[in-house]
């Protein structure tokens, strides 16, 4: 197909958004050697809505050799990042722009990877491989945009679609599938039928993607914050990405507390989680993304249910020990999905202690946040987390609960005030150390850590007050 047979009818129009200069120079290096290149994928789907990507790909009618041939002639740095499959990285001014020839995917054995990779001859024919259609538009500075699949259409209807047939696509590739729901919920689009249908026809296929992958794209369908929706909307997909939540499937609590099955509690939860997790305890930015310990735990914090369930005489059902079952079952599920140690140590910190009682007054308060100093957490922002989790735990429950969300926003401003004025809730903030008891004739050893812990409780209690005289008479040793 000639150049000038690409040209659109919108010319060079991308709702105001400019690429980099640096972008710019990796194309005119490319063009210079007598090579076609486009802005492809996500850059260009930003782009299109009017908002700024920082990543920049493109794809060129060179082998991988001749376009790093080409790059290095202009003195820009090649990364040969992924030559297996094409692809380059140019390195300009710190600026990493993604190069990869145009190809054709060959059959996927494994539903992950394809067997080979055939160079395409066309722009045309490597769009028509990729995954959903606003994904598969290209774009050039004098050509415009190249749009064979309506990609812009179904931005304007916000919907995800897949190029050509959904199951093909995802017999392809099943991983494709948690990228549709993570593009959906990243840009607050639905699923187009079609394409939805083939998630839940293919939703085992999952299996086939190794766990990791999967982790990354459901931390990135819970980073969205819409993965309350996610659950609602696509339950074959997220329990075969996660099969303990099956068993919360229509799970009947028999509670007059809970006026929804585990699994939709659950998911209500989690959306009530991604709202709250914009304010925060510790005074972090609103605006940051969504805290990935308080979204897990809020996805799992109610696993352990279905496990636990029993019932009275009277037919009222019961989960006695759902939060350590859970917080046991959740730290088995992270650390299959690949997740980082702290993350998996702090989410599942919040399952554990998720339905604690806690009392609006200062030692009891204390005492929780010991138990968040003695796990290893940041203190100030799991303490904000857990209210997070215990509000959005209670809005998923029946209305006659929710009297308690104004109890736990009275604790959330006392421990600000906690946090602010430094109470004690650990030895280390102690206005006294080991030192200090040698000092006043206690023998090294174990006794040291004893007295310590004896004046923290008394601190904590109110018995006495956080000075180093003070705590030194209530010890007997002033």
């Amino acid at each position: 197909m000639a150049v000038n047979a690409y040209r659109s009818d919108n010319s060079c129009s991308l709702e105001g958004v400019v690429p980099s200069a640096a972008s710019l120079r990796v194309l005119r290096a490319l063009e210079s050697a007598g090579l076609e290149a486009w802005y492809v994928g996500g850059w260009v789907r930003d782009a299109i809505m009017g908002v700024p990507s920082h990543d920049v790909d493109m794809c060129c009618s060179g082998s991988w050799e001749e376009s790093e041939r080409a790059l290095l002639s202009a003195d820009i740095d090649v990364v040969r990042s992924g030559i297996k499959f094409g692809g380059i990285t140019a390195v300009v001014e710190g600026e990493r722009i993604e190069v990869t020839t145009y190809r054709l995917d060959g059959f996927y054995t494994d539903g992950r990877h394809p067997d080979e990779v055939v160079r395409a001859g066309t722009i045309s024919e490597d769009l028509a491989r990729r995954d959903f259609t606003v994904n598969a538009m290209a774009w050039h500075p004098e050509r415009g945009v190249l749009d064979l699949f309506d990609g812009r259409g179904d931005i304007q209807a916000r919907v995800i679609r897949a190029v050509g047939e959904p199951a093909v696509r995802f017999r392809e590739d099943a991983l494709r599938m948690l990228r549709a729901v993570r593009f959906a919920c990243r840009l607050d689009f639905a699923i187009e039928p079609a394409t939805c249908a083939a998630l839940a026809e293919c939703a085992p296929l999952l299996d086939a993607v190794a766990n990791e992958r999967v982790g990354i794209e459901m931390c990135g369908i819970l980073a969205t914050r819409h993965g309350g929706d996610a659950m609602l909307r696509y339950p074959e997909l997220i329990c075969a990405a996660i099969p303990e939540l099956a068993a919360a499937r229509d799970f009947d609590q028999c509670s007059p507390y809970h006026a929804f099955s585990v699994y939709e509690h659950i998911a209500r939860a989690l959306t009530v989680a991604g709202e709250l997790s914009r304010f925060r305890i510790d005074g972090g930015d609103p605006d940051s993304e969504a805290s990935l310990s308080l979204m897990w735990a809020a996805c799992l914090h109610d696993v352990g249910k279905p496990a636990c369930f029993t019932q009275d005489a009277g037919g009222r059902g019961h989960f006695y020990g759902h939060p350590e079952e859970g917080a046991k079952m959740a730290r088995s599920i992270m650390r299959r999905l690949g997740l980082s140690d702290m993350l998996v140590r702090d989410a599942c910190t919040l399952i554990r202690y998720h339905d604690m009682p806690v009392e609006p007054e200062r030692t009891s308060l204390l005492h929780a946040m010991q138990l968040f100093d003695r796990a290893g957490c940041d203190v100030a922002r799991l303490m904000g987390e857990l209210f997070d989790l215990k509000r959005a735990d209670t809005l998923g429950k029946a209305p006659s609960c929710f009297y308690y969300v104004e109890e736990i926003e009275r604790m959330r401003e006392m421990v600000r005030e906690l946090v602010a004025n430094g109470d004690a809730y650990s030895v280390k903030m102690l206005a006294i150390g080991g030192r200090d008891l040698i000092d006043a004739g206690v023998r090294p050893g174990p006794r040291l850590g004893e007295l310590l812990e004896r004046a923290l409780q008394a601190v904590m209690d109110g018995r006495v007050r956080n000075e180093a005289q003070s705590l030194l008479a209530y010890l007997g040793l002033a």
